[in-house]
């Protein structure tokens, strides 16, 4: 990446971006979150960066950290065919404003992120679960969801949606021994 235009990038928004890190030939802005709206009007806008395709939008959980989850943006510039990644953090309560009137492909993506991850943005016209049923509870990309239980999910053809119902055990537990027969002849 140039770094004439990393400082020219700097310079223009200087209390806006936090840092900039150079990762696999690619620019990793990171921004506050009450930036990023302004950052992204900026960056699609401006006549030396043009980046007006949003790729995607997702999230990174680091449940260690204080503000947990790490928002990434995605952006192209097709005018000179360059990638750009905008990231921010925030904790799990605090909402992020939209992108949506800015880039309307982000509006299925920030509902994406929404239902996995459970980050809540301010200001989107459409905001609920996507990818898991409505009576689904927590959200499965978070490193604190919980991968076993006694509850079961299963669909009900009767009533149309997912259930959830107590586990059912139709077997008792069984021990394997994996050891290859083999391994236990004597020589």
């Amino acid at each position: 990446m140039n770094e004439q235009f990393v400082t020219s990038l700097v310079r223009c928004v200087p209390k806006w971006i936090d840092r900039v890190v150079q990762s696999k030939n690619e620019l990793v802005v990171y921004v506050s979150p009450k930036y990023l709206t302004p950052f992204l009007r900026f960056v699609k806008d401006h006549t030396q960066t043009q980046y007006k395709m949003l790729m995607d939008i997702t999230a990174i959980d680091y449940p260690s950290e204080s503000k947990r989850f790490h928002l990434v943006y995605n952006l192209l510039s097709i005018q000179y065919n360059v990638r750009l990644v905008v990231k921010t953090c925030v904790h799990e309560l605090e909402p992020v404003d939209s992108v949506t009137p800015l880039f309307s492909s982000a509006g299925w993506w920030e509902r994406e992120t929404w239902d996995m991850f459970g980050i809540f943005f301010a200001n989107h016209p459409d905001l609920r679960r996507i990818l898991t049923d409505y009576g689904f509870e927590g959200h499965p990309l978070r490193k604190d969801f919980p991968l076993s239980g006694y509850i079961e999910m299963r669909y009900d053809d009767s009533e149309k949606r997912v259930i959830s119902e107590p586990l059912q055990m139709t077997q008792d537990f069984r021990y394997f021994d994996f050891g290859s027969p083999w391994e236990v002849i004597q020589k």
